[in-house]
């Protein structure tokens, strides 16, 4: 009788332990690939411009000045094809020397998350790819495209 006891709390125990388990898998959604996690990562880089903001995938991160600082972005139709957004779907880390406190985001018309640094909406440009600057100081779409330092300010 003793046995049977020790099995069924054994048993149990079991049973509890693996439903709590999926319980907090479910709670905290579907978890990032690693992919995933890497472009969702900020990350500084020296370049000719100094160091400045990365995503993890070595692309390069722009501000543009027609976007007021802790504002809206104002990046649409052409304009965001030819500067695709950095959207958010999880947590953006903080890479070395990356201020965690100045990750943001701001929320577009269409309900999507665009991740801001220091309050500037970042941005991509769609012509260039891993590790290359191109566009700095470009003036384009009613503003100039500027890279962005450490310390969330732009480069002029």
């Amino acid at each position: 009788m003793k046995k049977m006891l020790v099995l069924l709390a054994t048993a149990a125990a079991l049973v509890s332990a693996t439903g709590s388990a999926g319980a907090s898998e479910e709670r905290s959604g579907p978890r990032a690939t690693e992919a995933e996690q890497a472009r969702m990562t900020l990350i500084l880089r020296n370049t000719r411009y100094g160091r400045i903001l990365f995503d993890g995938r070595n692309r390069v991160l722009y501000g543009f000045t027609r976007d007021k600082r802790n504002g809206p972005s104002r990046c649409y139709g052409a304009c965001a094809a030819a500067w695709p957004v950095y959207f958010s779907k999880t947590a953006v880390r903080a890479g070395s020397g990356v201020k965690r406190s100045l990750i943001g985001s701001v929320r577009r018309r269409d309900g999507r998350l665009q991740v801001t640094y220091n309050g500037w909406p970042l941005y991509f440009y769609a012509h260039e790819g891993p590790g290359e600057v191109k566009c700095q100081n470009v003036d384009e779409f009613g503003g100039l495209w500027l890279v962005v330092k450490p310390s969330g300010q732009l480069l002029r």
